[in-house]
């Protein structure tokens, strides 16, 4: 099939089904359409909460009353978030054999409850709470700790939610399986994110330095779009998305 050089979403769909191992890395501008702010930009959750006062794990042991204020507001938001069309379409083309993995930066597990199963989370996911003492393991919902104004743990240790804070490093595993698969990728779909941060930010240099094709899907320009894309298609996630979905199904529905 010959590639459609004039539209960008029919050539993104035409390379995307010709690829033998498509991967997608997804970031914040997915989920907004979820109801979930970004976190950076006008309007994202870094203008109400600063990232040296409550994103960063020095911060949260100082003062990790006022941290918790921070995850409160965010669990609320994650609570009631539910997948968007972007979400849904990611899954489908996991399920038709068309997309082989998720890399996400995002801790809403969305992708999960859309339907994705391989999904990597690089910065962790805020369904469970670890302890800083004793490494237990603890699921959100069944937490008892939760009604303290500061969760801590049995041990008498601090709870915090299993995401990764600056000053953290991103989980191992993930770390080495998101580069695998960067590696074995000829095409990488970077979907709503500006990858502007290390080290999910290199995964796109490595898939271009194999010569892998980068697609990227966002609502304006990024660092990628003059350096590193080979198609820039601009717009909702929420909208494009499916629409490439459908291009190369046919017979696609969002939900």
């Amino acid at each position: 099939m010959p590639v459609d050089e004039s539209n960008p979403l029919k050539k993104a769909a035409e390379l995307l089904q010709k690829a033998k191992y498509a991967i997608a890395l997804t970031g914040a501008g997915i989920s907004v359409e979820s109801g979930i702010p970004a976190f950076r930009g006008k309007g994202g959750l870094w203008e109400s909460y600063p990232v040296e006062e409550y994103a960063t794990i020095d911060a949260f042991i100082a003062n990790p009353r006022k941290v918790w204020n921070f995850f409160r507001d965010l669990y609320d938001t994650l609570g009631s978030a539910e997948p968007n069309p972007a979400h849904f379409a990611l899954a489908k083309l996991e399920s038709r054999g068309i997309l082989k993995s998720v890399v996400t930066q995002n801790i809403d597990g969305l992708h999960q409850k859309a339907g994705s199963r391989e999904v990597i989370e690089f910065h962790g996911n805020a369904s469970s709470l670890r302890c800083l003492n004793c490494e237990m393991v603890i699921p959100f919902e069944e937490c008892e700790a939760m009604s303290a104004e500061i969760p801590v743990c049995s041990c008498g240790g601090l709870l915090k939610p299993e995401i990764v804070l600056y000053g953290e490093s991103i989980p191992v595993d993930s770390l080495m399986d998101a580069q695998d698969e960067a590696l074995l990728c000829d095409l990488m779909l970077v979907i709503g994110t500006s990858a502007q941060v290390v080290p999910a930010s290199m995964l796109p240099l490595i898939a271009r330095q194999r010569h892998a094709t980068i697609i990227e899907m966002n609502l304006g320009q990024t660092w990628l779009t003059e350096h590193y894309a080979d198609i820039s298609v601009f717009g909702s996630v929420g909208s494009t998305l499916p629409e490439v979905a459908h291009l190369i199904l046919g017979d696609y529905i969002d939900t």
